[in-house]
C-alpha cells in the first residue's frame, strides 16, 4: 500500500505561505459592497428592536414576537455585552430548545430569557437602561451603530467561512469526477464494507460516528475520509483543524482501524505551523487547497500500490 504524504517543517512552512498569499489576494479583492449591504439590512432591524422595546426599558411584552422573527431573534442575542450565540443561549437557560412553538407554550422559559438579557445587556451601549433614564438621540444613535456593526462584521465572517468552504468542496469534487471517480449516494457508514467502493466518493457522510465531508474509496480497498477546513487566522486554526478535524482522525482510527482507514483534510486560509505538525503526528494527512495536484496524484497512485 503507498501510504499519503507527511510533510516536515519546511514543506509544511512553506504550503502554508503560499495558502496564506492565496487568502490574503481573496480578502483584497472581496467587495466592499457586501458588507455594506449587511450594514443597512440590519441598522433597520437593530433600530425597530429598540422602537419597539422603548430602548430596553420594556421587554416583556414584544419578547416573544421579536424571538419568533428570525433577524430580530439575531439582533436580540446582540444586545447583551458580549453577544451570545444560540447554543449557548439555550446551554445558559438548561433548556433544549428555545424555539418559538417552544417559548410560546413555555412563559416561564421566555421570562428567564427576558431576565438573562436584561441583566446582562451591553452596559457601554446601552448605558441608559442601568441608569434608569430615556437615551439621548445621539445615544440612541450610537447604540444602534455599534449594534449593527457588530452584527454586520459577524454575518460576513460566517458568511466568508461557509463560502469558502463551499467553494472548497466544490473544487474537490470536481476534481475527483475529472480524475475519474463515480460519485455515489450520501448514507451512513456504520462499517468499512458500507464506505464507498474502490473509485467512488460520496459527500457529507456519517461515517462512524463523525461526519466526513468526502467519504472516498481507494483501488487498494482503504477507505479516506476527508475534510474540507477554512481558518481565517492562526488562533482560528487550532479550532478548525487541531479541534475538529484531528480530533475526527483519531476517533475514525478508533472506530474502524489504521490500516483501513486514511483521515485527511484540504486546507486553505491561514494556518500556524505547529498546530500543522501536531494534526499530522495525530494521524490527520494534509493537502492544500492551492496544491489539490498533489492529493490527486496519491489517490490515484493506490491504483498500482
Amino acid at each position: 500500500m503507498i501510504q499519503p504524504p507527511v510533510w516536515n517543517r519546511d514543506e509544511l512552512e512553506s504550503a502554508s505561505l503560499q495558502a496564506e498569499e492565496h487568502f490574503r489576494s481573496e480578502r483584497h479583492t472581496e467587495p466592499l459592497e457586501t458588507y455594506l449591504a449587511l450594514f443597512d439590512e440590519y441598522r433597520s432591524v437593530v433600530a425597530e428592536v429598540l422602537e419597539r422595546t422603548a430602548d430596553l426599558t420594556r421587554l416583556n411584552e414584544p419578547a416573544l414576537s421579536i424571538l419568533s422573527d428570525p433577524t430580530q431573534r439575531e439582533v436580540f442575542r446582540y444586545l447583551t455585552g458580549p453577544p451570545v450565540s444560540e447554543d449557548d443561549l439555550k446551554v445558559l437557560m438548561g433548556a433544549s430548545s428555545i424555539s418559538p412553538t417552544r417559548l410560546a407554550a413555555d412563559s416561564e422559559l421566555l421570562k428567564r430569557i427576558v431576565k438573562f438579557v436584561v441583566d446582562w445587556h451591553d452596559r457601554r451601549r446601552f448605558h441608559w437602561v442601568r441608569e434608569g433614564g430615556e437615551p439621548k438621540e445621539n445615544d440612541r444613535a450610537a447604540a444602534v451603530l455599534a449594534t449593527t456593526a457588530l452584527l454586520a462584521m459577524r454575518r460576513l465572517e460566517t458568511m466568508r467561512r461557509n463560502d469558502g468552504k463551499t467553494l472548497q468542496e466544490r473544487t474537490v469534487a470536481l476534481r475527483l469526477l475529472d480524475s475519474g471517480f463515480e460519485e455515489v449516494a450520501t448514507r451512513k457508514i456504520s462499517s468499512v464494507l458500507k464506505a464507498p467502493a474502490a473509485g467512488e466518493f460520496c459527500r457529507e457522510s456519517l461515517f462512524g460516528s463523525r461526519k466526513a465531508d468526502f467519504v472516498i474509496g481507494l483501488f487498494d480497498g482503504r477507505t479516506v475520509a476527508l475534510e474540507c477546513k477554512v481558518s481565517n487566522s492562526s488562533t482560528n486554526s487550532v479550532k478548525r483543524l487541531n479541534n475538529d478535524a484531528a480530533i475526527k482522525a483519531e476517533t475514525w482510527k478508533s472506530d474502524f482501524g489504521t490500516v483501513q482507514v486514511v483521515a485527511a483534510a484540504v486546507l486553505s486560509g491561514v494556518y500556524n505551523v505547529n498546530n500543522l505538525e501536531d494534526a499530522q503526528r495525530r494521524g490527520l494527512t494534509l493537502f492544500w487547497a492551492h496544491d489539490l495536484d498533489s492529493m490527486m496524484e496519491w489517490l490515484c497512485s493506490t491504483q498500482i500500490g
